[in-house]
């Protein structure tokens, strides 16, 4: 597969990993599921789930330090400003720093996957799922593993494919 394929899964992911209601409840039962994980799998990873204004869940597992929160706290941010997975800036950017033009300041910006747009039917995107602590597609596959668990779609068909 060529990154043009790999661009184009996961617009399908933006577009169809959608949830019908967004709140604190299902941030709690997505993020445990995520914590679960990483537990059985032995993952060292965090996982932060947030509206813009609030963050709804935030979990670290042993092996990750405060790097990996400010890893989140900046693809959060890339999220919100571009309004796509971070992976998806990756893919088409790749991983260097925005430039000086972007205003996109590399302390609060950065472009590595793991941050994926919470999108809900109606309201369109109302905030981030972010994963940090696995290479950047591993921690991409991650967000969208658990968005698919969670509306009960086939995570096969969304998945991208081993590199």
């Amino acid at each position: 597969m060529t990154a043009e394929d790999d661009i184009a899964r996961v617009k399908r992911q933006e577009q169809d990993l959608v949830l019908p209601v967004f709140d604190e409840a299902v941030a709690y039962k997505i993020g445990s599921v995520v914590r679960a994980r990483a537990l059985a799998e032995n993952l060292s990873l965090v996982v932060d789930i947030r509206t813009w204004d609030r963050q709804l869940f935030f979990a670290a597992t042993a092996g990750t330090s405060f790097d990996n929160a400010e890893w989140v706290r900046r693809k959060i941010n890339s999220v919100r400003r571009f309004q796509r997975a971070s992976y998806r800036l990756v893919l088409e950017r790749g991983e260097v720093p925005f430039p000086p033009q972007a205003g996109a300041d590399p302390a609060d910006y950065v472009i590595a996957g793991g941050g994926f747009p919470i999108r809900v039917t109606g309201a369109g995107i109302v905030g981030a799922l972010t994963i940090s602590g696995l290479p950047g597609r591993e921690d991409h596959g991650v967000a969208v593993d658990a968005l698919c668990d969670h509306l009960r779609l086939d995570k096969k068909i969304f998945a991208l494919p081993k590199q």
